[in-house]
């Protein structure tokens, strides 16, 4: 093993590694907790969508460790899978045909993957773009938490309004995101995951939550049950692309940064890419065969850098711990079936998305409004796709007419043909 993962190269040993797979777990295990909620509510069964995290989880961190070596997690993303709900909800279709929309995004990332186009791809979008999605995801997925908390509700005049503050779930979730973020202004390892634990324990004591079990057998995984014809019955085609792209920008922003922090980077160059990135398409595809949204790699690993995990036993460890969690389905569902646990993860995460608008040149109108519409499109439409498509139609458009049209890359028009093809011929019901 030691031989394998080079432990005196890389400055480390099996000991270090161990504890920075176990620092990395505990900053993201929130996700077995948090993923199944989010999809549960748009149809999908909860032990299918529990057994579906865990397993893409497993396959995609196991195989960064062993092909890329990379102290780099991988698990269905936070975002994507808000993103999917609001497909079902918006489109009006089975979650199945939704599945199946992230079946293909994974089979072309895979695709992109070998080719250089994924490495155009990436050139070819502005950074204003790529900013401006990530923090109206951020933006989307915080009010969907609010949501869920009660703390923002209808409201026929104003659309949304504040909540009723003597809802005890509201006042639950209220007390959990302040004791969640006094945990992360502490810097405790783990703060997401303890905020839930101590929450759920106050809940049980106000008769909010209550438990059937703890421990049992692993639910039986559910393969296939998705419905890739309907993706072209219904002219899912920008979900497919919405998918692929945030998953993409996602995944390469997250491993560029976790690699230089552990100091991977190489004159500018991420060693190893290729395995890196297909850890991500394979969790990705394989998810959507079993019942979750696409994968991602997740910044938490940043966490297991900072304790000092280097090579891929982090990331073996990071796996053996997800399987392990399998055995606690009654207790995870229980969790996850109260909001106030949940909806303090979702509005902190996505403030952590929220980075990226510092890095947007918000005094170059043609630069700044593009990134605009697609943060206040996100969340106002419930929708990601729409937001990218305003964004990658917008951005082209004022650069043309403002003579700077040969600044943006070709494949930038082609993507606004399409994006206003598809908004006018298949729009969302």
């Amino acid at each position: 093993m030691e031989r394998f993962f080079q432990f005196k190269e890389h400055g480390t040993n099996a000991k270090t590694e161990i504890m920075a797979g176990i620092t990395t777990f505990l900053t993201m295990v929130y996700i077995v907790i948090v993923n199944p909620a989010i999809l549960s509510s748009a149809g999908v069964p909860f032990d299918q969508v529990f057994m579906a995290t865990i397993i893409a989880a497993v396959i995609g961190t196991l195989y960064m460790a062993i092909f890329a070596k990379y102290p780099i997690a991988i698990a269905p993303g936070m975002g994507m899978n808000a993103y999917f709900a609001s497909v079902v909800a918006t489109h009006g279709v089975s979650y199945q045909i939704v599945l199946g929309t992230v079946f293909l995004a994974g089979l072309l990332f895979i695709l992109l993957t070998f080719t250089p186009f994924r490495e155009m791809l990436i050139r070819s979008i502005p950074n204003s773009l790529k900013f401006g999605i990530t923090s109206g995801i951020g933006l989307f997925i915080a009010f969907i938490g609010l949501r869920m908390a009660g703390i923002v509700v209808p409201n026929p005049e104003t659309l949304v309004t504040f909540g009723d503050l003597h809802n005890p779930i509201t006042l639950l979730t209220i007390f959990g995101l302040f004791l969640t973020l006094i945990l992360m202004v502490r810097n405790v390892k783990g703060a997401l995951f303890f905020g839930m634990v101590i929450t759920a324990i106050v809940g049980i004591f106000a008769g909010l939550l209550q438990f059937d079990g703890v421990v049992s057998p692993p639910p039986a995984p559910v393969f296939f049950d998705m419905d890739i014809a309907g993706v072209f019955t219904f002219g899912l085609y920008t979900v497919v692309i919405s998918f692929l792209l945030v998953t993409i920008f996602d995944t390469t922003g997250t491993m560029i940064g976790v690699a230089e922090q552990a100091g991977f980077l190489k004159d500018g160059k991420f060693p190893r890419a290729k395995p890196a990135l297909m850890a991500d398409a394979l969790a990705t595809t394989v998810g959507s065969t079993l019942g979750t949204s696409p994968s991602s790699a997740y910044i938490e690993s940043s966490s297991g850098v900072a304790a000092g995990g280097r090579t891929g036993l982090t990331s073996i460890v990071v796996a053996a711990l997800f399987l392990v969690s399998m055995f606690f389905s009654p207790f995870i569902s229980a969790i996850s079936s109260l909001p106030a646990i949940t909806a303090p993860v979702l509005i902190i995460v996505g403030c952590f998305m929220m980075e990226g608008l510092a890095r947007i040149e918000w005094k170059k109108f043609d630069e700044a409004f593009p990134a605009f519409a697609i943060l206040i499109t996100m969340p106002l439409t419930s929708s990601i796709a729409t937001g990218i498509a305003i964004g990658f139609i917008t951005y082209p458009l004022m650069k043309l007419v403002n003579g700077k049209g040969k600044s943006v890359h070709p494949i930038l028009y082609i993507f606004a043909v399409i994006f206003i093809f598809q908004m006018i011929f298949f729009p969302a019901h």
